[in-house]
């Protein structure tokens, strides 16, 4: 049976058998022994399947956008008037460098958060602490 499920051959000696184990994945195992320790060998591969846990997202530990914009906030560089290439200027001389689509986006959040204020310049937002 190809769906997790084992065939058993027994030879002519009857204390002795011989399985063929098929996993679900594809895995074959030959396994030698008696029945009683086969059956054994089955039970432990279904109790890991039952058991086995799902695969986890891995987190991405590192620094966040909104976390750099408030460290910008911190080191006092929306204290005049800020666009968003300057800012993107910053980020990218600490090392961080996302593309403008993804900064406006992130800096209207923190203005509708009243972290910072939003004004028009010169036909241009400018971004200041509040």
């Amino acid at each position: 049976m190809r769906d997790g499920t084992a065939y058993l051959n027994t030879e002519t000696d009857s204390t002795m058998a011989k399985a063929k184990i098929t996993t679900k994945s594809g895995l074959v195992m030959q396994v030698d022994g008696t029945p009683a320790e086969i059956a054994a060998v089955l039970r432990d591969l279904k109790d890991e399947r039952a058991a086995a846990p799902k695969r986890k997202r891995a987190v991405k530990a590192g620094v966040q956008l909104p976390d750099l914009i408030g460290a910008l906030v911190d080191g006092k560089f929306f204290n005049k008037p800020q666009d968003l290439a300057a800012v993107k200027t910053a980020l990218g001389e600490l090392g961080h460098h996302y593309p403008m689509t993804t900064l406006s986006g992130a800096m209207l959040r923190q203005v509708r958060r009243r972290n910072l204020r939003r004004m028009r310049q010169d036909k241009r937002w400018v971004y200041v602490t509040r």
